[in-house]
């Protein structure tokens, strides 16, 4: 068998109603993983993708903004569903205001979905596998913005920085423990979060400029470092922070 087959594993993916977490839940199943795709809006998009190409999916809606019910919702999903091997937390939302207009509100909601809920996810996947002894891949998706400081987006900054170093530190603490904690930082891909700059033809131009790959990025771009950090190719592979940017970071 490929050290990139995903075949008798689940994967959950966060956000994968839409955009990047739509393009890591196609990825992994087209690798063989059985997705559980979570989501606060409806997943019909992703379900009918998953499943005319071959592959078999379940559904979650969770609202990753409500903490408190985070852990919950997760082992609910691990008793219905079946243990899962591979957790991609990868919902994320942004919010964008000069630093000196910027609200708590916009900050703590960011921080919520962001950091505090990949936390808790972590936290209570690794708690499951533990009890049941068995091996655990979690892939965090951090931004460009876990190494540079960008404009107009405190809190999103902030949260990816901190995902950046959660990854490292889960790594730290579970490496030894057959649990895998790596992250990807994408670049500028074509999502619902990056509309506002692509509609903004100034700061459009700007960032297309830079990239050496000569275009933005697509959803599917992320899923391929999905495949890889959650197969057996990456075993070995604990605490990388890996950037799938057109060679922005490179520039």
């Amino acid at each position: 068998m490929s050290p990139f087959s995903l075949e008798g594993r689940r994967a959950m993916v966060t956000g994968a109603n839409t955009g990047i977490g739509r393009g890591i839940a196609l990825s992994l199943a087209a690798a063989g993983a059985e997705i559980v795709a979570v989501g606060r809006s409806s997943m019909a998009e992703t379900a009918d993708a998953v499943r005319q190409a071959g592959g078999s999916i379940a559904e979650v809606t969770m609202d990753l903004a409500e903490t408190g019910r985070v852990a919950a919702a997760f082992d609910e999903a691990w008793r219905t569903h079946g243990p899962i091997d591979i957790l991609v937390n990868n919902a994320g939302i942004i919010r964008r205001a000069d630093a000196v207009d910027f609200s708590l509100d916009d900050w703590d909601v960011v921080m919520d979905v962001n950091l505090k809920s990949v936390f808790l996810l972590c936290q209570a996947h690794a708690r499951a596998a533990l009890a049941g002894n068995r091996p655990a891949k979690i892939i965090n998706i951090a931004s460009l913005l876990s190494f540079q400081g960008g404009i107009r987006v405190a809190s999103y900054t902030a949260s990816k920085s901190a995902v950046a170093g959660l990854t490292k530190l889960l790594a730290n603490e579970w490496a030894a423990r057959n649990i895998n904690v790596n992250a990807i930082a994408p670049g500028y891909i074509e999502t619902n979060n990056t509309e506002a700059l692509r509609n903004d033809p100034e700061r459009f131009g700007d960032i297309l400029k830079r990239i050496p790959a000569g275009r933005w990025g697509r959803p599917d771009d992320i899923g391929g470092a999905a495949v890889f950090l959650a197969s057996d190719a990456a075993n070995y592979v604990h605490g990388a922070i890996i950037p799938v940017d057109g060679g922005w970071l490179a520039r």
